[in-house]
């Protein structure tokens, strides 16, 4: 699984614990179930839930009768914390080294990585006021302005102008 793919499981899986009241053993979500909500295959749910679980966000009983179930409320568990329990960042890459001898080349990346960490920084100053239970609620302040763009049209590449050629 890619360090993409966990956070968005890890904060599904949370968010389902929470709507299904899973605060004890007694009302443990099993991973295949957690996996239908995602969905995903219950392997991934498995690893995601035993990182939450090292986290202290969660904790797990293997086994029939097994399952996950939320240590903390929904309203006490930040997205910035659940990002770091599932080692995932925030983190928009990195610059490629620069050129020696180019000016340019040796200066941008410096400047790029400044960039880089200053979204990183925003991004996780951003993901510390959101919670599991804001995930849950119709219109969370916390939310409250942001623009959601469906996946299809984000995954759309934008099409190129049409080239015309000139006779010769």
């Amino acid at each position: 699984m890619s360090d993409s793919q966990r956070f968005p499981v890890a904060a599904q899986a949370l968010a389902y614990l929470a709507h299904k009241g899973a605060y004890g053993p007694g009302q443990a979500v099993p991973s295949a179930v957690l996996a239908a909500s995602v969905p995903t295959n219950p392997v991934v749910v498995r690893r995601v839930t035993a990182m939450l679980a090292r986290s202290g966000l969660i904790a797990t009983r293997p086994g029939a009768s097994g399952g996950a179930w939320l240590l903390q409320q929904p309203q006490d568990i930040r997205l910035d914390k659940v990002l770091r329990a599932v080692n995932g960042c925030a983190h928009l890459g990195s610059p490629p080294a620069g050129a020696k001898g180019c000016p340019v080349s040796e200066h941008i990346p410096r400047q790029v990585a400044k960039a880089l960490s200053a979204a990183d920084s925003a991004a996780a100053e951003a993901l510390s006021r959101i919670t599991i239970a804001d995930l849950l609620a119709d219109d969370p302040v916390s939310l409250a302005g942001i623009v959601v763009v469906p996946a299809q049209a984000a995954a759309k590449p934008a099409r190129p102008p049409a080239r015309t050629t000139v006779p010769a």
